[in-house]
């Protein structure tokens, strides 16, 4: 029988073949409607391996696409319907993901908030703050304290228009969802939104969903051993709804408590039951998520989305990535508070980058209200901390056809920065600045 070495990749380039991922993408799969059994994923992909080595006597390197059909046709024949039907979903929304850039544009996404986005062009264009060139001039000329005075304002006065919509809603609210991408500044806000909230009598009730994570054993993981925390399928998604419906309604309810260090999940460690003036408040990648919060009503939840939606273009004509920036900010608070080497973050983003695109991002068009938490000034204090970091990272994952997704963003990240004026003095950003949620410093209490 045949043996698979090497795997052609869309480029044509050859990597080294790697049973465990097929065995993960059938177990990614299989997560996404429910199912859990790692053993019967490896199973599976020893027969899609037999699939495409039948009639082949000589070594072969398989292109992507053969592998795809191969799993889709085994998945159908082991009367797996609904993982297969998962697995071409995910296909499928992937090639469409690598469509021309030309086609995407005849067609604007319903996914972003164009309203919002233009009413920030307005103020970046009115603070001489659309380009690149604009802010270094700005910096050169002394400003940069007066860019952060500016900032922060706009940043804070989202908060209190999302305060007043909060208290307008009345005696049905029984939860305040706040959502958004990776290191969008939820934890941040979320305090200054309770703080303001408390200041009109209104008192909240904190639900951690970080506690209803699966064992770790049971997540999937790739063939570098990095697990992928980032899918709504990683919590327990059933168990949070009947917990909210049940709250909501004045039950009591047990919830679970989730050991990081172990990566063990402990069932039934907190009475929780709000009273009748109480509110809960969810900070949540997934707040937006529908089987999040099925059969609630409307009435009943407030949803705000975050997400830094800078309009500033660099010294190409093009807008800057969000999720560029939120990349940056996440190495830099990974890097100080959770002893997290910045580079396993740039590698592991590709899943963060999936599931947002896949599950967050879609839905933000179901918002109340949307904060923009993007700061013109940040740039340059990443800059400054990052720059010769992105330089070596370039270096390092040049030519690795399997970090060729780390490679493009170090490359584009580090263009990008280079060209901003840095600042190495950082005492001008508030000490309660959403930024020192990544940069340190703050005077806020994080939980």
């Amino acid at each position: 029988m045949a043996e698979i070495k090497q795997v052609k990749k869309r480029s044509g380039v050859l990597v080294p073949f790697n049973k465990g991922r097929i065995s993960n993408a059938i177990y990614r799969a299989a997560v996404a409607v429910g199912g859990r059994d790692k053993e019967k994923a490896d199973e599976l992909a020893d027969e899609v391996i037999k699939l495409l080595t039948k009639n082949n006597s000589t070594s072969i390197s398989p292109a992507i696409e053969e592998i795809q059909d191969a799993v889709e046709k085994v998945l159908i024949e082991n009367g797996h319907a609904k993982v297969a039907k998962a697995f071409i979903l995910y296909r499928e929304e992937a090639n469409n993901r690598r469509e021309s850039s030309a086609i995407k544009a005849s067609h604007p996404s319903e996914n972003i908030p164009w309203a919002k986005l233009h009413r920030i062009l307005d103020w970046s264009v009115n603070k001489n703050l659309f380009t690149v060139k604009q802010l270094n001039d700005r910096i050169k000329h002394g400003e940069f304290s007066q860019i952060v005075h500016q900032s922060e304002s706009a940043y804070e006065e989202d908060i209190n228009t999302a305060a007043e919509m909060i208290t307008e809603m009345g005696k049905d609210l029984k939860m305040v969802l706040i959502t958004g991408p990776s290191s969008s500044g939820k934890t941040t806000t979320t305090l200054k939104l309770e703080q303001r909230l408390e200041k009109r009598g209104l008192h909240f009730l904190p639900l951690v969903v970080d506690n209803y994570f699966f064992d770790l054993d049971m997540h999937p993981k790739d063939e570098f051993g990095d697990y992928d925390f980032e899918t709504p399928q990683a919590l327990d998604l059933e168990m949070i709804n009947e917990h909210l419906q049940k709250l909501c309604n004045g039950e009591e309810v047990v919830i679970p408590f989730y050991d990081f260090k172990t990566g063990t999940r402990y069932l039934n460690r907190t009475r929780m039951q709000l009273k009748e003036n109480e509110i809960l408040l969810i900070d949540s990648l997934h707040g937006l998520y529908p089987p999040m919060t099925n059969g609630i009503n409307d009435k009943q939840k407030f949803k705000l989305y975050l997400e830094p939606l800078m309009q500033m273009k660099d010294n190409n004509g093009k807008f800057i990535r969000w999720t560029d920036i939120r990349l940056m900010r996440r190495m830099l608070r990974d890097w100080a508070f959770r002893a997290y080497n910045p580079q396993q973050t740039l590698e592991h983003w590709h899943y963060v980058r999936a599931s947002e695109l896949r599950n967050i991002i879609p839905y933000n068009n179901t918002a109340d209200f949307i904060i923009n938490s993007a700061m013109p000034y940040e740039l340059s204090i990443y800059g400054h901390k990052l720059a010769d970091k992105f330089i070596l990272w370039e270096e390092i994952l040049k030519n690795n056809p399997l970090k060729e997704d780390a490679y493009q963003r170090a490359l584009r990240i580090r263009n990008l920065i280079s060209s901003i004026e840095p600042i190495t003095d950082d005492s001008a950003i508030p000490s309660d600045s959403v930024i020192r949620e990544f940069i340190g410093g703050s005077s806020l209490k994080y939980h």
